[in-house]
């Protein structure tokens, strides 16, 4: 049996030259930003508020990631605190030059809901943003 993608879509980003390292790989720095940024989408999606990342934990690069590929990260909360919210992460790679869609990324970090002055504030509460915090 294949493997397969766990959790809710949450980006799909095409991999380019400026992204790469010295060794035509793509550098684990932009993974973990994407990462990042898709902690922060489902985060969102439990709560309307200013989420901060507090921790990245056990992030396991597990295959590279070549320039071209097309990068697709999954997400599914795993724990829900008052405050924060671990999230697990998937990176999936859809190979550039094959076709081939394996897991090359995995790991989790936490994600807190701050107040306008970056005191934690429970999640559930209703939400702390205001039209202006849109723009």
């Amino acid at each position: 049996m294949t493997e397969q993608p766990t959790g809710r879509p949450a980006l799909r980003v095409h991999m380019m030259p400026k992204d790469t390292n010295a060794y035509g790989t793509i550098f684990g720095g932009v993974i973990l930003s994407l990462i990042d940024q898709a902690g922060f989408d489902e985060a969102r999606q439990h709560g309307i508020h200013r989420w901060v990342t507090v921790a990245f934990d056990a992030i396991e690069f597990r295959r590279p990631v070549y320039c071209g590929d097309v990068v697709a990260l999954y997400t599914r909360v795993s724990h829900e605190g008052e405050t924060s919210l671990q999230i697990s992460v998937e990176v999936w790679s859809d190979r550039y030059n094959e076709r081939k869609t394996e897991l090359v990324t995995q790991g989790s970090l936490t994600m807190v809901s701050v107040d306008a002055d970056g005191k934690p504030i429970p999640w559930s509460n209703p939400s702390t943003l205001s039209p202006e915090d849109a723009s």
